[in-house]
């Protein structure tokens, strides 16, 4: 029997939980499930015969330990940086180590002893990053095997609300880690672009926006991604012109964002400690300059020009500019901000988000050039079945099943970019219905 641990029972755990357990019986497999919350990891498993719930505090070594190595694979769910403690166990007591976060350079440093001892550790492996390698490395590899020269990839992915949810000024609410919102984009972008390295400082980020269309659900904002850089090598693309990655949100999501960045509300660095019942209105206004006369509003319009009524009417649906007392008093501004947001942007029971992704290539053929544009629409069931459970649990978990049939054979640190990897994912999502349509246009 094969023993599969999955260390972490959140919200993106559901899709990687059920899958492995509906084959779990007849491939004679155990799937453990080990969560801070026993009630938690119980739910998951819904009282599945191959499904065994356990309660683990990270912390304690000794159980830590224990649970993996009486395992065969250990597949890690935790927050990112808690993954270098996981590998380390399951590099010592020689457990293969699956995740769908990004290769840290923590893990990098493992290398060699990974591949010594020959396991498996697969990073990367989920929604962005990981179907989104699988299927820009699918087109890649294609284009090069006809002797076509790809001169500019853009890939854009957004974890988003579907039409029929959205049902506030914003058409957003938190589908994903809150955190990670509030802070996104923070430190510098830069990507290349006509062979020329581009920069953009967080106070400009949302200012400097493309817009990309899905003919299927419309028009979005786009901002670019920290570092697209590092790409070009991943995608085997070192001399690529144009190369840039970026995030998706609703046309005209940014520039009300950009309002929190320019005061400073989504700072991190520093720790605020404000008296009881301080409310939203002054939290805003803390970050104002004062004046003996003038409204709120008034100093937002005066500050920022860019600032219309469409903007002023998001910030307001908020209740930023209301004298509603604050739940939360101490952190940094991003935290207070972030406290604030999930009063009004929590996912409600029969809510429904979405996952938008697009690649757009540009590739110089004999014939001439031509456009490649490959797009992905997946929209989830309900609070707890999302499109962001779905594609970051299932790709993770096909991997899993994959591997321990024998048809992926891999070993070390890698990524899911060969063909060996993408080729079977890609096809066992399709039917999942993760499905993305290609279109190509000649000049």
């Amino acid at each position: 029997m094969k023993k599969i641990l999955i260390i972490g029972a959140g919200k993106s755990s559901t899709y990687l939980i059920e899958y492995l357990l509906k084959s779990a019986l007849e491939k004679n497999r155990e799937i453990t499930v080990a969560d801070l919350q026993l009630d938690v990891a119980l739910k998951k498993i819904n009282g599945h015969a191959a499904g065994k719930a356990v309660e683990l505090a990270i912390d304690d070594t000794d159980a830590r330990r224990r649970i993996i190595a009486n395992s065969d694979l250990v597949v890690s769910m935790l927050p990112a940086f808690l993954h270098p403690l996981i590998a380390k166990d399951c590099l010592e007591l020689g457990k293969h180590f699956f995740s769908a976060s990004y290769e840290s350079e923590d893990l990098r440093r493992l290398k060699e002893e990974i591949a010594s001892k020959n396991l498996l550790f697969l990073n990367e492996c989920g929604l962005d990053p990981g179907i989104d390698h699988m299927s820009a490395m699918r087109i890649i590899d294609h284009e090069k095997k006809k002797g076509h020269e790809i001169t500019a990839f853009k890939s854009y992915t957004g974890g988003v609300l579907a039409p029929e949810s959205e049902d506030n000024p914003w058409k957003y609410k938190f589908t994903w880690n809150p955190r990670n919102v509030v802070l996104a984009g923070q430190g510098m972008s830069r990507f290349i672009r006509n062979g020329k390295y581009k920069f953009i400082p967080y106070h400009m980020l949302f200012r400097r926006l493309e817009k990309v269309h899905f003919d299927e659900v419309g028009g979005f904002d786009a901002y670019p991604n920290r570092d697209s850089l590092t790409y070009r090598k991943i995608y085997g693309l070192q001399d690529i012109p144009t190369l840039l990655r970026g995030t998706l949100r609703r046309t005209g999501f940014c520039g009300s964002w950009d309002v929190f960045v320019q005061l400073g509300m989504t700072d991190d660095t520093f720790e605020m400690d404000l008296p009881d019942g301080f409310t939203a209105r002054e939290f805003i206004n803390a970050f104002l300059p004062f004046h003996a006369s003038k409204t709120i509003e008034e100093k937002i319009y005066e500050l920022l020009p860019s600032v219309n009524a469409k903007i002023m009417e998001k910030i307001k649906w908020l209740g930023l500019l209301e004298e509603i007392p604050m739940s939360k008093t101490k952190g940094s501004p991003a935290s207070l901000l972030q406290d604030l947001l999930e009063r009004k942007w929590a996912l409600q029971p029969d809510d429904k988000d979405m996952i938008v992704m697009q690649h757009l290539f540009e590739v110089k053929t004999p014939e001439g050039l031509k456009t490649i544009t490959s797009s992905l629409v997946c929209k989830g069931e309900n609070q707890v079945h999302t499109a962001m459970a779905k594609t970051v649990g299932l790709p993770l978990a096909m991997a899993v099943d994959l591997f321990l049939d024998g048809t992926i054979q891999s070993r070390g640190l890698r990524l899911p970019i060969s063909a060996e990897f993408y080729n079977p994912i890609l096809n066992k999502l399709e039917e999942e219905g993760i499905i993305f349509k290609e279109s190509t246009l000649e000049s």
